[in-house]
């Protein structure tokens, strides 16, 4: 295998990405102010980060040739989500570079590497047995104990692919999930909020971390981001810390998200990982000193990284499916607001649209005011 590991990619190279959706759009769109050229591989055609890219390869994730095909065609590899085929990727390591390696992918894709990872690092999750079979589940609940969720060890978003259980007579529905493949039992954690970091590294021992914000999620999607999050100054240095953590031990190149849940005596419990900028960054394209996305994209080419700085306080909220028209109208009324539209072909119910970043010196008045357009109440 080729070692490319010390390369630093300079303007007028190819970054390919695998993934076409709003945060590769987000993503070339930062690449191509620093003058890349970016390429794509996604299977709809015209898909959101198509429209801004180079070029587009429109064929399956799973699809060997393509994936070889866009390798050929760029200098370094990245992605925009983690449910890309870690064996693909090894394939075409000796094409192309792909600088945050397998390794992180195949943590983040298996709920119980990703627990033991952090375990070896003495990071706190909370406690979990693994589930291989159905009557395994009454004795490790008696062990959890209620309130557990059920989840599935691979996939699952958006709360997709887990299954809450509060008594035994959860346990039979919570079953399907096993038809799945093996699970995890999760104890529930009493939190008081959520809250989530993006770290970047460029792969040379050189880190940068983001302001700690605060997640408010509807239905388990996304609804607000809140920044900062309205938490201690200790509970923030804390979260920075770990997250940092994280990201020397996994050598990192690019941005990597880290949600955590806080309990209301201020404990810190990691949630789950996701190697990619995240929803719950996207405010930073106008309140930080530097973007996620501008973040990942230095990360991924070796760039050195610089501090980040919160230059306002912000509110980010997520345009779903069922509240895209409604915000359309905003539009002439909300000059200080920032409408962001990710080119989605299909308008869905729950589906993420776009998203709006509201900066601001008083988040209790803009939360109040989002209320009050009737959109999001």
């Amino acid at each position: 295998m080729i070692d490319l590991s010390s390369n630093r990619y300079m303007p007028g190279q190819t970054i390919g990405i695998v993934g076409g959706g709003q945060l590769g759009r987000m993503m070339t769109l930062a690449a191509k102010g620093m003058g890349f050229r970016v390429g794509v591989l996604d299977p709809k055609q015209d898909c959101p980060t198509a429209q801004v890219a180079d070029f587009q390869i429109a064929a399956s994730y799973d699809d060997d040739k393509a994936l070889i095909k866009l390798a050929s065609s760029s200098d370094v590899l990245t992605y925009e989500f983690e449910n890309v085929d870690v064996n693909a990727l090894v394939k075409v390591q000796e094409e192309v570079d792909i600088p945050q390696g397998t390794d992180l992918l195949a943590i983040t894709q298996d709920r119980l590497l990703e627990k033991s990872f952090l375990e070896d690092n003495n990071i706190i999750v909370a406690p979990y047995m693994t589930i291989i079979h159905p009557s395994e589940i009454q004795s490790a609940v008696k062990e959890i104990g209620y309130p557990c969720v059920l989840k599935t060890t691979r996939g699952g978003y958006d709360g997709k692919g887990q299954y809450m259980i509060i008594s035994p007579a959860d346990a039979a529905p919570a079953m399907n999930l096993l038809r799945q493949g093996a699970c995890v039992l999760e104890a529930w954690i009493p939190f008081s909020l959520e809250i989530s970091v993006q770290v970047a590294g460029n792969g040379l021992g050189e880190y940068t971390v983001f302001p700690v914000v605060e997640n408010i999620h509807r239905n388990n999607i996304l609804h607000e981001t809140i920044a900062p999050a309205r938490v201690s100054e200790e509970v923030r240095d804390e979260a920075k810390r770990i997250a940092l953590l994280i990201a020397e031990a996994l050598n990192l190149a690019g941005v990597l998200c880290v949600e955590m849940f806080v309990t209301k005596e201020g404990s810190i419990y990691i949630n789950e990982l996701a190697p990619r900028p995240h929803n719950s960054g996207h405010y930073t394209i106008e309140a930080c000193s530097i973007s996620q996305f501008a973040a990942h994209i230095r990360g991924i080419v070796r760039w050195p990284l610089p501090k980040v700085t919160l230059l306002s306080r912000a509110v980010m909220v997520n345009v779903l499916g069922d509240e895209y028209d409604e915000t359309q109208v905003l539009i002439s009324k909300k000059a200080d607001w920032n409408f962001h539209y990710y080119g989605k072909q299909e308008v869905k119910n729950g589906r993420k649209m776009g998203h709006v970043t509201i900066l601001t010196k008083n988040v209790s008045d803009v939360l109040e005011e989002v209320y009050q357009t009737g959109i999001w109440d």
